[in-house]
């Protein structure tokens, strides 16, 4: 529960929810935010951690290349650095989150205009926005890949833009290069159907207007702050929905140079008018499908005003090659979106998971759908084209595997591929399928396909061959006893049975695994025969 009388808590309170659970590292040693800041968080994601052991980074002592001294901190992580973070700043647990957005959009609150807050504390416009050390450029940016970035780049942010005329606001999280104290330049991404933003920056166009009010929030309440990657509906205000999650309205604020409302508990506010004339090369930049933006033409923005807490603390993405934080967090909203639309829209019962493969691939090309053992081979279909086009930009490459298959073990999946397909039956490919959002967007009606694949099982199958869970277990106990380097037992690490196996084997097994072989060959000698090749098939009565 908030302490700032709102109902909900802001940006420091979730730290210090993450600090009190031991899911926040504080880094005090200076650091550069131009070329360590982000690879040392990187770090956590591609070191073999296991993603439970990720933390939020905050980090209270930066400097640039050049040597200049920061005093405002940043923090890398604090929303996303694993699901649990994600669940702290949720309220709830990891299981209940996708009920939690459903009764927010189903029961939205909307907001409450206050007339002062926190967000505008201090507040910088005029000649204040300009030269070197002012505007933008006081605050301390990182480069999220420092190698190949052209500029710091505001990674998580709330991008506020209204419709000309409805007047309903829409919240996304759009990248913005920095370019000048008073100057950056915003990607609203243009994919199909169009990012709510940049619906609005084609609507104020079509007005005849020559600029489009922007409001960019960094650090809002974590229920605030989820709003911006959340896919909603077009038209539905994302402050509305935040305060279904809270179950309390939102506090907002009317910014100090726009006619456009913010978060009142939100740590800063840059303020600023679009150019809805011309557009400015931004990029390159490591982008979250994992390769590197190339330059492109983006949307310039005029800074009018930076409004911000006393002692803010700014926020940032690690974003780039998945697993990263923004990857957890479209996975934790989107994997249960996926599972909804084939239970309840489709009506597959058989489904019992949808996973999106995470690691390189970002979640947008790789869908595996777990089903159920007696799923009828024609709901396994229908489940897989339902997965494919859900969502234009997810399931080029869509898997059905059985419920002994660990989704998140690639090794686990081929096995699947490798003893349960039959490609000439079980592989389909179909063609006219859009790019989508990755490093081909830019190449013009180039097409792309899809490739679905069953790889269930369609008939009972030996068991697996490691020693059984209850021997697995015992040695295991004694690994530990011995101090032995720690285990991360990745699925299978223990055998079980698919399906052909008789009790008669298992009697065997167990008096073979307590000493007692020689009364299994005392067993055996009864069945000779002298009437069947080697290798024939025996299946004890």
């Amino acid at each position: 529960m908030s302490q700032n009388q709102t109902g909900y808590p802001d940006l420091h309170e979730h730290l210090e929810s993450l600090r009190e659970r031991g899911l926040l590292q504080v880094i005090d040693r200076a650091i550069d935010k131009d070329s360590e800041l982000h690879p040392l968080v990187r770090w956590q994601f591609v070191g073999g951690m296991a993603e439970a052991e990720r933390k939020a980074f905050l980090f209270t002592n930066i400097v640039n290349a050049n040597g200049r001294k920061y005093d405002m901190p940043v923090v890398v992580g604090a929303l996303a650095a694993n699901r649990e973070i994600y669940s702290v700043g949720m309220g709830c647990k990891v299981e209940e989150i996708q009920a939690r957005w459903d009764k927010a959009i189903a029961n939205p609150i909307a907001p409450r205009l206050v007339e002062k807050a926190v967000c505008q504390e201090v507040i910088h416009e005029g000649a204040a926005l300009l030269g070197e050390g002012n505007g933008l450029d006081m605050l301390p940016i990182p480069i999220s890949t420092p190698g190949f970035d052209s500029a710091p780049t505001l990674t998580a942010t709330n991008v506020i833009t209204k419709h000309p005329v409805t007047g309903v606001q829409n919240m996304g999280t759009y990248r913005c290069a920095l370019k000048a104290p008073d100057r950056l330049v915003v990607r609203m991404a243009t994919r199909v159907g169009g990012a709510g933003g940049y619906l609005h920056y084609q609507e104020w166009k079509k007005a005849g207007h020559k600029t489009m009010p922007c409001a960019i929030v960094l650090g809002c309440p974590p229920l605030v702050a989820f709003m911006g990657p959340q896919k909603l509906p077009i038209g539905v205000d994302e402050f509305d929905v935040a305060g279904g999650l809270a179950g309390v309205p939102i506090e907002i604020i009317k910014a100090h140079t726009l006619d456009l409302k913010v978060p009142a508990q939100a740590e800063i506010v840059i303020e600023g008018e679009i150019d809805l004339e011309f557009l400015e090369p931004e990029a390159p930049f490591g982008e979250s499908h994992g390769h590197v933006a190339l330059e492109e033409f983006n949307l310039p923005m005029r800074i009018t005003a930076i409004t911000h807490r006393a002692k803010p603390v700014i926020p940032s993405y690690l974003s780039q090659v998945a697993p990263s934080e923004s990857s957890v967090i479209k996975r934790v909203a989107y994997e249960p979106l996926f599972l909804s639309y084939l239970q309840s829209t489709l009506g597959i019962r058989g489904v019992k998971k949808v996973s999106l493969h995470e690691p390189l691939t970002g979640l947008l090309r790789v869908t595996v759908i777990t089903v159920d053992h007696s799923t009828p081979r024609t709901e396994i279909w229908r489940a897989l084209y339902g997965a494919a086009f859900f969502k234009g930009d997810c399931g080029k490459i869509c898997i059905a595997v059985n419920d002994d298959i660990d989704c998140d073990n690639a090794d686990a999946i081929l096995w699947a591929m490798a003893y349960r397909m039959n490609p000439v039956v079980d592989v389909q490919t179909l063609d006219h399928r859009g790019q989508g959002h990755g490093p081909k967007r830019e190449n013009d009606g180039e097409e792309d396909s899809t490739l679905l694949m069953d790889a269930t099982m369609k008939s009972p199958m030996p068991p697996l061959a490691l020693p059984t869970k209850e021997y697995m277990d015992r040695s295991k106990a004694i690994w530990e006893e011995l101090g032995l380097p720690k285990l991360r037992p990745q699925a299978p690490w223990f055998g079980y049975t698919l399906g052909d196996w008789l009790p008669q084997w298992d009697e065997a097994a167990k008096r073979a695994a307590t000493g007692r072989y020689l009364e299994n060959g005392e067993i055996s000698l009864k069945q000779q025969r002298n009437d069947v090749k080697a290798e024939s098939k025996f299946r004890p009565e």
